[in-house]
């Protein structure tokens, strides 16, 4: 068995743009910037940024269009795809490489306490858009610790 998935979270880098497919599927695309620190060999701390181009269709492209806006956080998972054509004015070949979205996740908001996720319907049972109109916002958890003990399995 292959596998081909990749998870990202990290910012846009600038506002999806929206196309339509000669079918008249739409079609959103935008670069997404995840960065990583570490220590280098002197022992500071680094940090590299990494920029990935991110395509998005159908309903997914609808809602990424409608509520991401350049700097929002997001969640993404998909598969990683490399397109390639000829540049009819230098005669080059051109590659693409881009994640294609399966899922994705809203990050938190300036004040907010979550992310809304979106899948496709159909998809391993988890195929609806979650909203921040749900009553779970308003569950009142226990202030109790709950102890291993009291787990039934």
């Amino acid at each position: 068995m292959y596998l081909n998935k990749a998870f990202l979270y990290g910012n846009l880098t600038r506002d999806p743009e929206v196309r339509a497919l000669p079918s008249g599927q739409q079609v959103a695309s935008f670069s997404l910037a995840t960065n990583r620190t570490y220590k280098g060999k002197d022992g500071e701390k680094q940090e590299s940024v990494e920029f990935h181009n991110i395509v998005a269709f159908g309903r997914q492209a609808d809602v990424i269009a409608q509520y991401l806006k350049k700097g929002r956080p997001v969640f993404i998972e998909g598969r990683i795809q490399t397109r390639s054509w000829e540049d009819k004015a230098s005669g080059d070949k051109k590659y693409r490489t881009e994640i294609v979205v399966e899922n994705f996740q809203f990050g938190p908001n300036g004040g907010g306490t979550g992310g809304s996720s979106y899948a496709p319907r159909g998809e391993t049972g988890r195929g609806k858009k979650e909203t921040g109109d749900d009553k779970s916002a308003d569950i009142e958890y226990p202030s109790e610790e709950i102890s291993p003990d009291d787990i039934p399995f």
